[in-house]
């Protein structure tokens, strides 16, 4: 196998044993599915998926490991040259869909390609990309500048152009809104060489956990009522329009012949439509559209030794930003 193949295969195995134990354990009662579906050249999926849980309706952490003879038309329209190429790929994703409507969906994928290219002696080409990004249905400020926090502790200074890729990328343009609050986006990343990328993947990687579990662990348990229960499925339904729309993961996966039960592991269990659905004014339901019409800058600046210039902390008591959690009741 090739070593730069290997690496990354490895630590993205390791990553999914880690992601898939801590979120049963903050679960508390349900467990992922556990399947296997190796081929002979060494390709392997590995696909894991938890439903109905006490405080996750549904994830799903899956590693892939593929190997192709052409690249699929989703990962050649950025560089068409490419294209006729024989791959590998191996990648990890993770979405999180909460039970509870204030605890928000999150999203993390890491990725390695390896293209042999079809001129004669030139060297194989390979990048990562990947990052995270996070979907509240609910707006509760101090969420968002912990999870933006992480994500620039895990990228430092490439923290800027990485949350503006993320705030391009996943959007939708047919409603000019995000899919959420954004994290960090890369592709195409080589940056220092084979060695230098992989110890950044391994940085965003492990930065989502301290992301994320602070916050579902605010939000999971708060009470709530069918007003709340509605709003989130049709926050869900926006996340389902950009993955079955707009996402080039989904794409790949299809055009690439994986499983289409892993393909579409990512779709939240249940959602809605409704025609001409608008919160009304003033509602906490309404409060997290501004964000998502138009991407805030959640942190402040830094000095140069990296310390934020005149912000308070984060933290904050558990049950949320005072403003938020006073108005909102089941």
């Amino acid at each position: 196998m090739n070593p730069d193949i290997e690496a990354a295969r490895a630590y993205f195995m390791s990553l999914q044993e880690e992601l898939c134990a801590a979120l049963e354990a903050m679960d508390g009662a349900a467990a992922f599915s556990r399947e296997e579906f190796p081929e002979l050249d060494g390709a392997l999926a590995r696909p894991r998926v938890l439903q109905d849980g006490q405080r996750i309706e549904k994830a799903a952490v899956q590693f892939t490991h593929s190997i192709g003879q052409s690249l699929p038309a989703a990962a050649t329209e950025r560089n068409p040259g490419l294209a006729g190429s024989g791959f590998q790929a191996t990648a990890i994703s993770l979405i999180l869909h909460p039970r509870n409507p204030y605890a928000p969906a999150a999203h993390l994928n890491l990725r390695f390609f390896l293209v042999a290219v079809k001129k004669a002696a030139a060297p194989a080409l390979w990048h990562f990309g990947g990052g995270f990004d996070l979907s509240p249905c609910y707006l509760f400020e101090e969420d968002c500048i912990h999870w933006h926090r992480m994500a620039r502790q895990a990228v430092g200074r490439r923290y800027p152009a990485l949350k503006a890729a993320c705030d391009q990328y996943f959007r939708l343009p047919h409603r000019d809104e995000g899919r959420g609050i954004g994290g960090l986006f890369f592709d195409d990343w080589t940056e220092g060489g084979f060695a230098a990328s992989l110890a950044f993947v391994q940085a965003v990687g492990n930065a989502f956990l301290p992301a994320y579990r602070p916050i579902f662990e605010r939000r999971a348990d708060l009470p709530y009522g069918d007003r709340q229960r509605q709003w989130q499925l049709l926050r869900r339904g926006r996340y389902a329009e950009f993955n079955l729309a707009l996402d080039r993961g989904t794409r790949y996966g299809l055009q690439s012949g994986r499983r289409v039960e892993s393909v579409l592991a990512s779709l939240p269990p249940l959602a809605a439509w409704r025609y001409g659905q608008q919160p009304q004014e003033g509602s906490p339901e309404a409060d997290i559209l501004p964000h998502l019409k138009r991407p805030k800058d959640w942190l402040p600046p830094v000095d140069n030794s990296g310390d934020e210039l005149g912000t308070a902390s984060a933290e904050t008591p558990k049950g949320g930003n005072s403003a938020a959690a006073n108005r909102i009741k089941p």
